[in-house]
C-alpha cells in the first residue's frame, strides 16, 4: 500500500515555470515522505517529460501520468515517450492513459471519437509488443503500428507499468486483459470494491495476468474551511456530471453529484476515507485537488498523507 498526491495541471500552468514548479512539488512531496506525484495531461505541458524531470531530480519518488488521453495519441510515440522516462528515473514511472472525451477530441483534433473499446484494445496491445518486445507489427481494427527498427530505450527497466483510467464494464474487461491495473476517479469506496476492483481482477485472472494494480484517485483536503472548499469542489468537478462514463460511477457510488465524491475536513476524517479505499481493494491511494482552498491546507494534506504514507510502510 502506497499514498501519494496528483498535482494539477491548471495550477502548475498559472506559475512561472511549470517544470521548475513541477520540480520544487516533487521535493515538497518526497519531504512529506509521500511515496508518488502524478502529473494530469492537458493542452500545455507534457505530463511524461514533466514525470521524467521531477523523478530524475527527485529520486525517492515514484512520479505518473494521471492520464494521457490516447484519442489523437499512437503507441508507438507513447511507447517512446514512456521508456525514455523510465530510464531518466531509473524504473520508478508508471504510465496512466485514459480513453479521453468525445467534448475534448473531435473539436480539438479533428478525429471521430468512435469505438473507443475497439481502440483502447488495439492501443493496448500494441503498447504492449512495444513496451516487452522491442518491436511491434500491428494491424488492428482502428489503428495500425508497425516499427522498422527498434522500439526499445535503454535503461527502461523494469518494463514500464501501463495502467487505465477504466471505470465502465468494457473497458474494465480490457483492461484486466491487457494492462497492469486500473486509475479510477470520483469513485467512493464501495463501489470502487464491487464496480472496479471485482470486475478488473476477474478480466486479469481469466487473462492469466496477476493481480491488477488499483490506484484510487480521490479528490480532497484537510481544511477548517468546510464550507469555502465544498464551494470550490462543486465549481472544479462539476465537468464530470455530463460525462457519461462519469455519471454512471458517480450513481454508483450513491451520490448525485462530483463535488459529493471530494473528501472533505479534518486530518480523521481523511485518515478514515483513506482506510476505506485500502479495504475496499486500492492498492494505493492518491489525493488529488489538494490545492481547493489554501497552501497551508494543502501543506496540511500532504503532511497527513506523508504521516498515513509512512505508516501504511511499516
Amino acid at each position: 500500500m502506497s499514498i501519494g498526491v496528483s498535482l494539477s495541471p491548471f495550477s502548475l500552468d498559472a506559475t512561472d515555470n511549470v517544470v521548475d514548479a513541477a520540480v520544487a512539488a516533487g521535493r515538497q512531496a518526497a519531504a512529506a515522505r509521500l511515496s508518488s506525484l502524478w502529473f494530469g495531461q492537458t493542452f500545455s505541458h507534457d505530463s511524461v517529460v514533466l514525470s521524467a524531470v521531477v523523478g530524475r531530480e527527485v529520486p525517492e519518488l515514484a512520479v505518473g501520468t494521471s492520464a494521457i488521453p490516447i484519442s489523437a495519441r499512437h503507441p508507438l510515440l507513447i511507447g517512446s515517450q514512456a521508456q525514455t522516462a523510465q530510464a531518466a528515473t531509473h524504473g520508478r514511472f508508471t504510465l496512466g492513459l485514459a480513453l479521453g472525451t468525445q467534448a475534448f477530441t473531435e473539436p480539438a483534433f479533428g478525429v471521430t471519437y468512435d469505438r473507443p473499446i475497439a481502440r483502447l484494445r488495439d492501443f493496448l496491445t500494441a503498447l504492449h509488443d512495444v513496451l516487452h518486445s522491442g518491436t511491434v507489427d500491428f494491424h488492428g481494427e482502428t489503428l495500425t503500428a508497425v516499427a522498422p527498427l527498434p522500439t526499445a530505450v535503454a535503461g527502461a527497466k523494469p518494463t514500464v507499468p501501463v495502467l487505465v483510467a477504466a471505470m465502465g464494464p468494457q473497458a474494465l474487461r480490457v483492461t484486466g486483459e491487457l494492462a497492469d491495473g486500473a486509475l479510477p476517479f470520483l469513485v467512493g469506496p464501495k463501489a470502487l470494491a464491487e464496480h472496479i476492483v471485482a470486475p478488473l481482477t476477474k478480466a486479469a485472472e481469466r487473462a492469466g495476468r496477476p493481480a491488477p494494480r488499483i490506484v484510487a484517485m480521490v479528490p480532497g483536503v484537510v481544511t477548517d474551511d468546510i464550507d469555502g472548499a465544498r464551494a470550490e469542489a462543486e465549481v472544479q468537478s462539476a465537468f464530470y456530471n455530463d460525462i457519461p462514463s462519469y455519471r454512471r460511477i458517480i450513481e454508483l457510488s450513491g451520490v448525485s453529484r462530483a463535488a459529493e465524491l471530494v473528501v472533505i475536513g479534518d486530518e480523521q476524517t481523511i485518515a478514515d476515507r483513506v482506510a476505506e479505499y485500502f479495504e475496499a481493494g486500492a492498492t494505493d491511494v492518491v489525493f488529488a485537488q489538494t490545492d481547493l482552498t489554501t497552501p497551508a491546507d494543502q501543506q496540511r494534506t500532504w503532511q497527513l498523507l506523508g504521516e498515513l504514507n509512512r505508516a501504511a510502510e511499516r
